[in-house]
């Protein structure tokens, strides 16, 4: 979980209850297939611009108890486990649900619906909206244990640069650790996910912390790829996170890429349905979206290359190259780097803070963003300047964590939109306005 996202489950009320069950991450550790350092790339700083770690390991099942307790918290949500939906049909006024639980078949009326229901997506499937394949199709293993004893082990993540048997090892948290095992066409899927087979696997790592001392609370084999629906938005039916876009995990945005999704849509869909915007808002979830989330899919995709890909001579060069440009300062800042790309906000390429997240900091006063709002905010240098109505004013002190932010990008005045993405800059508010 990078800070940014993590700054998503801040604002919906879970950030310290996450903080409770993770931990901060403290580095990538690149290994041959012998567990020989090759390269390390460690993250001395534990706060990032979002206030928050730039990078937390957690145990993903522990966060998703963590927010269905806060949603079965809230009186506004009902929750229906075991249900099954089984048709998604468009109305004048809405869209219909149908599903089925134990007690029989059940219709809901929905003035919108957001299928986030997985890389399976039964929404997708009702609306038949094709998928574009991106080139990356991997059966893995994943292999989760408990282990009476720690493990010997930095604390940071593991890439074994394996051609053959590529790999990944990483402490989550406690006594929960995971590693994940590129499946061969040569494997026995069988004797794989066995206990056995399973131990085969980690039998390097358990010689090195002298025990064996373990339980397996997981080994399932999954399918990484990287494909993106043609489609996120049929009328009032969209499609988040892997119903939208699947990447492989290498460099850890599942998860996060579908809070993305949540935090950019949400916030338009209710001003639609509140009557304050235009309905021609909604389409801009999958422009801004999309070309993000193919952006990071395709970094996924080249990094999972350059760390598993080849073999032979192939494989030899790309360690060498891989040494090199892991002594070059800027690969390394690059490799820890969870800032992730801008949103296309103004069409312009060159560098902007348009289309990216505001910074923010924690005082005794609180998070800044409690002071920007859940509307639109004003974050200036020159609070007398003529304000507008129903937008927030937030005046920063040039000496102010944001307000260097601001100096440092040579900008006095900045509008952040309700997800915290800055969508004008300017000296005054006229200058944004006549943008």
């Amino acid at each position: 979980m990078d800070g940014e996202v993590l700054r998503i489950l801040q604002e919906a009320g879970v950030a310290d209850a996450f903080h409770a069950i993770s931990r901060p991450m403290p580095g990538l550790r690149l290994v041959d297939a012998d567990l020989r350092t090759m390269a390390e790339f460690r993250r001395d700083a534990r706060v990032g611009p979002s206030g928050h770690p730039e990078a937390s390991m957690f145990d993903q099942p522990a966060l998703e108890r963590v927010l269905l307790a806060a949603v079965e918290a809230d009186p506004r949500v009902t929750v229906h486990r075991g249900a099954e939906v089984t048709a998604v049909e468009h109305r004048p006024n809405g869209v219909t649900v149908r599903w089925q639980d134990d007690t029989g078949a059940h219709r809901t009326q929905a003035r919108a619906v957001l299928g986030c229901d997985g890389a399976g997506s039964t929404v997708r499937a009702a609306l038949d909206i094709g998928v574009r394949d991106l080139g990356y199709t991997e059966p893995w293993l994943v292999v989760d244990v408990r282990s009476s004893r720690p493990l010997p082990m930095w604390d940071g993540v593991h890439q074994v640069c394996d051609s053959q048997r590529a790999a990944t090892f990483m402490h989550l948290v406690g006594d929960r650790y995971r590693w994940e095992f590129r499946v061969l066409d040569t494997d026995d899927i069988e004797h794989l996910t066995s206990p056995a087979g399973v131990h085969e696997l980690i039998a390097p790592w358990m010689r090195a912390s002298g025990h064996d001392d373990i339980e397996i609370v997981r080994c399932v084999t999954y399918t990484f790829r990287a494909r993106v629906a043609e489609r996120w938005r049929e009328r009032r039916v969209f499609l988040l996170g892997d119903a939208a876009h699947q990447t492989p995990p290498f460099i850890g945005q599942g998860l996060g890429a579908g809070l993305r999704d949540a935090h950019n849509l949400v916030w338009k869909l209710e001003r639609v349905l509140r009557g304050d915007a235009d309905d021609t808002l909604l389409d801009t979830y999958q422009a801004e979206r999309e070309r993000h989330a193919v952006k990071q899919i395709r970094a996924a995709i080249m990094v999972g290359w350059a760390l598993t890909g080849g073999n032979g001579h192939t494989a030899a060069l790309r360690r060498q190259v891989v040494r090199a440009l892991c002594r070059i300062p800027a690969v390394s800042k690059a490799a820890l780097s969870s800032t992730s790309p801008r949103l296309r906000l103004d069409g312009r390429r060159r560098p902007s803070v348009v289309g990216r997240q505001c910074p923010q900091s924690r005082t005794e006063a609180g998070w800044f963003d409690d002071r920007l709002g859940d509307g639109f905010a004003l974050v200036t240098l020159d609070p007398q300047q003529p304000m507008p109505r129903d937008v927030t004013v937030v005046a920063v002190r040039p000496n102010d964590p944001v307000g260097r932010w601001l100096i440092r990008h040579r900008v006095r005045t900045v509008l952040v939109r309700p997800d915290k993405v800055v969508c004008a800059t300017g000296r005054t508010w006229l200058d944004l306005e006549e943008r």
